[in-house]
């Protein structure tokens, strides 16, 4: 999993409510295995015509989108089915970190899995926020995840909450197997003192 400690970065705004999985990443796209690809799919029923050209006016179209690595979207982000695709999508894209001011909780515990860092915040700091990105759309935010902060474009910080564990693996680039293993010389010593076979790395 890529390692997450401080971000700074220009901002991408879809500030709609209510964005379920099917609209990250639509059904007709979950057949593949692999996460390779799927950012080019990423909100494809909005992004895309039906011929596949991309539909002007669609924010991941615009050319301040490009290089973006935070998207900050409406409330409860993330609802509907249980689907890790969409944090891949999200990922493929570019993004590591999504802002809102809730998140559905199978997506948020998907998307610390897989390195992507959903910061919840206040219903005040969205709105100023937003306010903040339309008066200077190429303004950039700052998340640091060590101590929990998000800082906004007129310098003022909030702080955003992330379980320890989830936060570790973060701060690692681990997985759970991964944190795991970075305790393999103690799970061997404590198995060789009760006589059990060593643990493989």
């Amino acid at each position: 999993m890529a390692q997450f400690t401080t971000l700074t970065s220009k901002v991408v705004v879809l500030p709609v409510n209510d964005i379920d999985t099917d609209q990250i990443i639509p059904a007709r796209f979950l057949k593949v295995t692999d996460k390779a690809g799927l950012g080019a799919n990423l909100f494809a029923d909005w992004r895309y015509e039906s011929d596949g050209t991309p539909k002007a006016g669609f924010v991941l179209n615009e050319p301040g989108s490009k290089g973006a690595a935070v998207l900050v979207a409406g409330d409860n982000f993330g609802c509907g089915s249980s689907r890790e695709h969409a944090p891949w999508a999200l990922t493929g894209f570019g993004f590591r970190a999504v802002i809102s001011t809730s998140f559905a909780d199978i997506f948020k515990n998907n998307s610390l899995k897989n390195g992507l860092l959903p910061v919840a915040v206040d219903a005040s700091t969205h709105t100023t926020l937003l306010a903040l990105l339309k008066e200077n759309p190429a303004a950039e935010v700052t998340v640091d995840l060590a101590s929990q902060t998000l800082t906004l474009p007129d310098g003022s910080k909030v702080i955003f909450p992330i379980d320890g564990f989830s936060k570790a693996c973060l701060l690692n680039g681990v997985d759970e197997l991964g944190y795991i293993l970075t305790f393999s010389e103690k799970i061997a010593s404590y198995e060789t003192a009760r006589g059990l076979s060593s643990v493989t790395s």
